[in-house]
């Protein structure tokens, strides 16, 4: 079966809706990367060494940056992604790796830490930020935001976003809100209802295809 759009999630959560709703629906698959850049990178890859689909979307779950203007429950598709914690401690502080002088992806545009995204299946759109330490601090959290300028945390995006440029598919990202990336506190998580509300936006999506 040829496949037209490939769906990455990190976790069985984050597909179980996609997969009874969309069932064998031909030309789309849906692919678990396991949690993580490396995970994400290496699974995305292997699948796309089979057959390149025409379009890849990520679907999941993510924090949203006190300043985002985001709220736990809601649904925003990245507009860029970005890699917030490859680079370097300075004593002058973080160093990305435009600054340090080696691209990500080289090419005609070089890449350093943000990738630009293609699709936007939802009407809002923020920065999402890909770290391999989720922020658990309040500190943490405004540092990385601050810098950045980011406004959703996760931990896969870039990655698939990465690997997408390079075999010259295009891609997008859909994260629902589990939680604000504040002092970590998993009480006030609503991981479920996040993972259901960024499924339900990507099938929305895929229905006006």
């Amino acid at each position: 079966m040829k496949v037209d759009l490939l769906i990455c999630t990190a976790t069985d959560l984050e597909s179980a809706l996609l997969r009874e709703r969309l069932g064998d629906r031909l030309g789309v698959q849906v692919l678990r990367t396991g949690v993580g850049p490396v995970n994400a990178a290496i699974a995305v890859t292997r699948r796309l060494a089979r057959e390149v689909p025409a379009a890849i979307v990520v679907c999941g779950i993510g924090g949203a940056y006190p300043g985002s203007g985001l709220r736990v429950g809601d649904v925003a598709c990245a507009a860029m992604e970005s890699y917030g914690d490859l680079g370097s401690a300075s004593p002058t502080g973080f160093l990305d790796m435009k600054a340090l002088g080696f691209p990500v992806i080289n090419g005609s545009t070089p890449i350093y830490n943000d990738l630009p995204m293609q699709i936007f299946p939802a009407s809002e759109q923020r920065k999402f930020i890909t770290v391999s330490t989720c922020s658990g601090t309040d500190a943490a959290a405004k540092a990385i935001e601050a810098r950045t300028g980011g406004g959703v945390e996760n931990m896969e995006g870039a990655a698939v976003a990465h690997v997408a440029h390079l075999y010259g598919v295009a891609v997008g990202e859909v994260r629902g809100i589990s939680n604000m990336v504040t002092n970590r506190d998993t009480s006030a998580w609503r991981i479920t209802d996040a993972a259901i509300a960024a499924q339900e936006a990507v099938l929305a999506w895929i229905d006006r295809q």
